[in-house]
Protein backbone atom coordinates (compact mmCIF):
# COMPACT_ATOMS: atom_id res chain seq x y z
CA UNK A 1 0.00 0.00 0.00
CA UNK A 2 1.21 3.56 -1.20
CA UNK A 3 1.34 6.71 1.29
CA UNK A 4 -1.22 8.41 -0.68
CA UNK A 5 -3.73 5.22 -0.28
CA UNK A 6 -2.22 4.96 3.42
CA UNK A 7 -3.80 8.78 4.02
CA UNK A 8 -6.80 7.72 2.06
CA UNK A 9 -7.49 4.95 4.12
CA UNK A 10 -6.91 6.86 7.17
CA UNK A 11 -8.90 10.44 6.46
CA UNK A 12 -12.67 9.76 6.86
CA UNK A 13 -14.27 10.13 3.82
CA UNK A 14 -15.62 13.96 2.33
CA UNK A 15 -19.52 12.61 2.94
CA UNK A 16 -18.83 11.19 6.64
CA UNK A 17 -16.90 14.70 7.06
CA UNK A 18 -19.89 16.50 5.82
CA UNK A 19 -21.92 13.86 8.33
CA UNK A 20 -20.02 15.22 10.80
CA UNK A 21 -20.05 18.66 10.24
CA UNK A 22 -24.15 18.30 10.48
CA UNK A 23 -24.10 16.61 13.31
CA UNK A 24 -22.23 18.78 15.27
CA UNK A 25 -24.49 21.78 14.05
CA UNK A 26 -27.88 19.75 15.00
CA UNK A 27 -26.27 19.69 18.41
CA UNK A 28 -25.54 23.08 18.83
CA UNK A 29 -29.06 24.02 17.85
CA UNK A 30 -30.30 21.50 20.05
CA UNK A 31 -28.05 23.39 22.62
CA UNK A 32 -29.25 26.41 22.18
CA UNK A 33 -32.67 25.34 21.63
CA UNK A 34 -32.53 23.82 25.03
CA UNK A 35 -30.54 27.35 26.88
CA UNK A 36 -33.35 29.26 25.92
CA UNK A 37 -36.65 26.84 26.59
CA UNK A 38 -35.42 24.60 28.99
CA UNK A 39 -34.84 20.96 28.52
CA UNK A 40 -39.02 19.73 28.42
CA UNK A 41 -39.33 22.07 25.39
CA UNK A 42 -36.71 20.09 23.11
CA UNK A 43 -38.04 18.63 19.89
CA UNK A 44 -36.78 17.55 16.77
CA UNK A 45 -39.50 19.71 14.70
CA UNK A 46 -38.27 22.85 16.69
CA UNK A 47 -34.25 22.08 15.81
CA UNK A 48 -35.05 21.41 12.26
CA UNK A 49 -36.74 24.61 12.06
CA UNK A 50 -33.68 26.69 13.32
CA UNK A 51 -31.71 24.94 11.19
CA UNK A 52 -33.46 25.67 7.71
CA UNK A 53 -34.21 21.52 7.69
CA UNK A 54 -36.98 19.35 7.57
CA UNK A 55 -37.92 16.72 9.82
CA UNK A 56 -37.59 13.98 7.62
CA UNK A 57 -33.67 15.31 6.62
CA UNK A 58 -32.87 15.70 10.52
CA UNK A 59 -34.05 11.58 10.88
CA UNK A 60 -31.04 11.09 8.57
CA UNK A 61 -28.79 12.13 11.57
CA UNK A 62 -31.22 11.34 14.66
CA UNK A 63 -34.17 8.82 14.03
CA UNK A 64 -35.58 9.39 17.12
CA UNK A 65 -35.56 12.59 19.52
CA UNK A 66 -34.48 10.31 22.08
CA UNK A 67 -31.39 9.54 20.08
CA UNK A 68 -31.10 13.46 20.16
CA UNK A 69 -31.37 13.69 23.64
CA UNK A 70 -29.28 10.83 24.13
CA UNK A 71 -26.02 12.33 22.15
CA UNK A 72 -27.04 15.61 23.58
CA UNK A 73 -26.19 14.59 27.13
CA UNK A 74 -23.08 12.50 26.41
CA UNK A 75 -21.94 15.97 24.75
CA UNK A 76 -23.15 17.68 28.17
CA UNK A 77 -21.63 15.26 30.47
CA UNK A 78 -18.27 15.75 28.31
CA UNK A 79 -17.83 19.33 27.95
CA UNK A 80 -18.47 19.32 31.92
CA UNK A 81 -15.91 17.14 32.32
CA UNK A 82 -13.15 19.14 30.09
CA UNK A 83 -14.08 21.99 31.93
CA UNK A 84 -13.13 20.05 35.41
CA UNK A 85 -10.03 19.36 34.01
CA UNK A 86 -9.42 23.03 32.74
CA UNK A 87 -10.12 23.90 36.26
CA UNK A 88 -7.33 21.15 37.64
CA UNK A 89 -4.63 22.71 34.80
CA UNK A 90 -5.33 26.19 35.96
CA UNK A 91 -4.94 25.36 39.74
CA UNK A 92 -2.05 23.01 39.54
CA UNK A 93 0.53 25.05 40.70
CA UNK A 94 -1.85 26.43 43.95
CA UNK A 95 0.34 25.15 46.84
CA UNK A 96 -2.01 23.34 50.23
CA UNK A 97 -5.31 23.10 48.01
CA UNK A 98 -6.89 19.67 48.12
CA UNK A 99 -7.17 19.14 44.36
CA UNK A 100 -10.73 17.94 44.19
CA UNK A 101 -11.60 21.49 46.05
CA UNK A 102 -10.36 22.80 42.34
CA UNK A 103 -12.16 20.23 40.35
CA UNK A 104 -15.46 20.64 42.55
CA UNK A 105 -14.81 24.38 42.18
CA UNK A 106 -15.00 23.70 38.30
CA UNK A 107 -17.97 21.88 38.47
CA UNK A 108 -19.70 24.09 40.95
CA UNK A 109 -18.88 26.95 37.94
CA UNK A 110 -19.93 25.00 34.75
CA UNK A 111 -23.50 24.16 36.46
CA UNK A 112 -23.42 27.86 37.21
CA UNK A 113 -22.58 29.09 33.79
CA UNK A 114 -25.00 26.75 32.08
CA UNK A 115 -27.92 26.31 34.30
CA UNK A 116 -30.00 24.63 31.24
CA UNK A 117 -27.42 22.14 30.39
CA UNK A 118 -27.20 21.41 33.60
CA UNK A 119 -31.21 20.70 34.52
CA UNK A 120 -30.84 18.06 31.66
CA UNK A 121 -28.51 16.16 33.51
CA UNK A 122 -29.80 16.49 36.51
CA UNK A 123 -32.98 17.72 36.81
CA UNK A 124 -36.50 16.61 36.31
CA UNK A 125 -35.94 13.31 33.85
CA UNK A 126 -37.13 14.34 30.53
CA UNK A 127 -41.20 12.63 29.92
CA UNK A 128 -40.85 9.22 28.17
CA UNK A 129 -36.97 9.02 27.84
CA UNK A 130 -34.51 6.24 28.46
CA UNK A 131 -31.51 6.93 28.41
CA UNK A 132 -29.70 3.20 26.36
CA UNK A 133 -28.25 0.49 28.71
CA UNK A 134 -24.31 1.32 29.04
CA UNK A 135 -25.01 3.34 26.07
CA UNK A 136 -22.83 6.71 25.46
CA UNK A 137 -24.36 8.69 28.44
CA UNK A 138 -23.43 6.15 30.68
CA UNK A 139 -19.78 5.98 29.76
CA UNK A 140 -19.50 9.60 29.38
CA UNK A 141 -20.94 9.68 32.79
CA UNK A 142 -18.37 7.18 34.14
CA UNK A 143 -15.26 9.26 32.18
CA UNK A 144 -16.17 12.62 34.34
CA UNK A 145 -16.94 10.08 37.66
CA UNK A 146 -13.15 9.04 37.03
CA UNK A 147 -12.26 12.63 37.86
CA UNK A 148 -13.65 12.85 41.18
CA UNK A 149 -12.41 9.33 42.36
CA UNK A 150 -8.82 9.95 40.90
CA UNK A 151 -8.74 12.90 42.55
CA UNK A 152 -10.63 12.35 45.58
CA UNK A 153 -8.40 8.85 46.40
CA UNK A 154 -5.23 9.40 44.35
CA UNK A 155 -2.25 7.86 46.58
CA UNK A 156 -4.02 5.15 48.26
CA UNK A 157 -3.56 2.05 48.14
CA UNK A 158 -6.57 -0.92 47.59
CA UNK A 159 -5.52 -2.02 51.06
CA UNK A 160 -5.48 1.24 52.42
CA UNK A 161 -9.40 2.02 51.02
CA UNK A 162 -10.80 -1.40 51.46
CA UNK A 163 -9.77 -0.81 55.27
CA UNK A 164 -11.19 2.79 55.59
CA UNK A 165 -13.45 3.85 58.75
CA UNK A 166 -17.12 3.38 57.63
CA UNK A 167 -20.62 2.19 59.39
CA UNK A 168 -19.99 -1.54 58.69
CA UNK A 169 -21.98 -2.15 55.25
CA UNK A 170 -24.59 -5.43 55.19
CA UNK A 171 -23.79 -7.83 53.42
CA UNK A 172 -26.62 -7.16 50.71
CA UNK A 173 -25.27 -3.90 50.42
CA UNK A 174 -21.07 -5.21 49.85
CA UNK A 175 -22.08 -7.89 47.76
CA UNK A 176 -23.93 -5.44 45.43
CA UNK A 177 -21.50 -3.15 45.67
CA UNK A 178 -18.67 -6.10 44.55
CA UNK A 179 -20.39 -6.31 41.49
CA UNK A 180 -19.99 -2.95 40.03
CA UNK A 181 -19.12 -2.67 36.67
CA UNK A 182 -15.00 -2.72 36.04
CA UNK A 183 -15.16 0.07 34.01
CA UNK A 184 -16.93 2.43 36.76
CA UNK A 185 -16.56 2.43 40.46
CA UNK A 186 -15.86 -1.49 40.40
CA UNK A 187 -12.20 -1.11 40.63
CA UNK A 188 -12.37 0.43 44.21
CA UNK A 189 -13.39 -1.83 46.97
CA UNK A 190 -17.08 -1.34 49.25
CA UNK A 191 -15.86 0.81 51.41
CA UNK A 192 -14.32 3.34 49.28
CA UNK A 193 -17.47 3.18 47.16
CA UNK A 194 -19.41 4.23 50.33
CA UNK A 195 -16.86 7.06 51.26
CA UNK A 196 -16.85 8.40 47.15
CA UNK A 197 -21.29 8.12 47.50
CA UNK A 198 -21.41 10.31 50.45
CA UNK A 199 -18.63 13.27 49.36
CA UNK A 200 -20.51 13.40 45.98
CA UNK A 201 -23.68 13.99 47.83
CA UNK A 202 -22.43 16.28 49.48
CA UNK A 203 -20.70 18.05 46.43
CA UNK A 204 -23.63 18.13 44.14
CA UNK A 205 -26.10 18.60 46.40
CA UNK A 206 -25.05 21.87 47.59
CA UNK A 207 -24.20 22.47 43.89
CA UNK A 208 -28.44 22.08 43.08
CA UNK A 209 -29.25 24.02 45.85
CA UNK A 210 -27.35 27.05 43.97
CA UNK A 211 -28.04 26.57 41.04
CA UNK A 212 -31.74 26.25 41.54
CA UNK A 213 -31.74 29.57 43.78
CA UNK A 214 -31.81 27.81 47.03
CA UNK A 215 -29.13 29.33 48.69
CA UNK A 216 -29.22 32.87 46.88
CA UNK A 217 -29.53 33.90 51.02
CA UNK A 218 -26.22 33.66 51.00
CA UNK A 219 -25.20 36.51 48.65
CA UNK A 220 -21.88 36.92 47.05
CA UNK A 221 -20.59 33.92 49.73
CA UNK A 222 -21.63 31.40 48.03
CA UNK A 223 -18.39 30.21 46.37
CA UNK A 224 -16.57 30.80 49.82
CA UNK A 225 -19.11 28.05 51.41
CA UNK A 226 -18.87 25.81 48.81
CA UNK A 227 -15.01 25.59 48.71
CA UNK A 228 -14.80 25.76 53.00
CA UNK A 229 -17.27 22.79 52.55
CA UNK A 230 -15.24 20.07 49.72
CA UNK A 231 -11.99 20.98 52.02
CA UNK A 232 -14.33 19.84 54.86
CA UNK A 233 -15.32 16.83 53.07
CA UNK A 234 -11.82 15.94 51.59
CA UNK A 235 -10.55 16.16 55.53
CA UNK A 236 -13.06 14.30 56.95
CA UNK A 237 -12.84 11.65 54.46
CA UNK A 238 -8.87 11.25 54.24
CA UNK A 239 -9.34 11.32 58.06
CA UNK A 240 -11.57 8.15 57.77
CA UNK A 241 -8.51 6.38 55.73
CA UNK A 242 -5.00 4.93 58.08
CA UNK A 243 -2.08 6.44 56.11
CA UNK A 244 0.75 3.48 55.45
CA UNK A 245 4.25 3.60 55.95
CA UNK A 246 4.98 1.24 53.01
CA UNK A 247 5.47 2.15 49.13
CA UNK A 248 1.68 3.16 47.50
CA UNK A 249 2.12 -0.13 45.43
CA UNK A 250 -1.61 -0.97 44.12
CA UNK A 251 -2.18 3.02 43.82
CA UNK A 252 -5.59 3.07 42.62
CA UNK A 253 -4.67 6.30 40.26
Amino acid sequence: MTATDQLATARPTLRERRRAAATREILEAAEAQLSEHGPAALSLRAVARSLGMTVQALYHYFPSRDDLVTALIAKTYDDLAAAMQDGLDAAADEPGAPRLVAVAGAYRQWAIDHPERFQLLYGTPLRYYAAPPEGPTTQAVRRMGAMFERELFGGFTTEQLAAADVPELSPALREDLERLPADGMGTLPPPAVALLMSAWGQLHGLVVLEVFGHTAFIGDHQAEIFRLAIRNVVEDLHRRIAPTAGPAAGDVR
